[in-house]
């Protein structure tokens, strides 16, 4: 059996506001493993976005144990969580999150400015991932001069650049129309064949179809 990438063990989230506390997620286990290519589904509130922000180090747990290559992640500080994202999880979110005054090729790089590595080297990658993805011709194209379905090939080609162990897409097609949604999900299915272990997050049961694994979280529990 292969090394797991994720390993979550009875993981919890409680906010706490004045006196009142928030349980979100009580007591989530997942392993996920080197080519998976799950779909975490669930309704609004039901503790998908904050799982999401966990599994991808944006927040830590109110308890338990999270296992990220055999590390354990749940307890470090913002700057150590900051240099495993950039290491290890390349992120697409339905806003692309695109910076408006770069180019498609800049913005692709931005991920790669923190990672020690040649520019030069990573600015030949980048070019390359946007060929991959279509849009090879739209490197110096800003994100206002690009449709929705390009914006979202840039922000997957910003996640490939570092080439992470991990690709964490939190409603990849949800400002997508339904044709450029399946554009966009092709392109996943794509990527996980070629070995990349994909999580999404999703509260579409089409969207999720795409994956190999389906899992449901509803008042902050898996339904496996």
């Amino acid at each position: 059996m292969a090394e797991p990438i994720i390993q979550l063990k009875n993981i919890t989230k409680v906010y706490k506001v004045g006196d009142i506390e928030t349980t979100v997620l009580k007591g989530v286990s997942l392993t996920v493993y080197k080519g998976d290519f799950i779909a975490i589904m669930g309704a609004s509130g039901s503790g998908k976005t904050t799982l999401m922000n966990i599994i991808g180090c944006l927040d830590t747990p109110t308890s338990g144990e999270y296992y990220l290559l055999g590390k354990d992640v749940s307890k470090l500080d913002d700057d150590q969580l900051a240099e495993i994202r950039n290491k290890y999880i390349g992120f697409v979110f339905q806003q692309f999150f695109l910076i408006p005054y770069l180019t498609a090729l800049e913005n692709v790089l931005v991920p790669a400015i923190y990672s020690g590595e040649s520019i030069k080297q990573k600015e030949k990658r980048a070019v390359e991932l946007l060929q991959l993805l279509g849009i090879g011709d739209k490197k110096d194209n800003k994100p206002s001069q690009l449709s929705g379905g390009q914006q979202q090939r840039v922000a997957i080609a910003r996640a490939l650049i570092n080439d992470p162990e991990l690709i964490l897409a939190d409603e990849p097609t949800g400002a997508l129309d339904s044709k450029t949604a399946k554009d966009i999900m092709e392109i996943f299915v794509n990527l996980n064949k070629k070995g990349k272990t994909i999580i999404l997050i999703t509260h579409d049961p089409q969207v999720a179809s795409y994956s190999k694994k389906i899992i449901k979280i509803q008042d902050g529990k898996l339904i496996v």
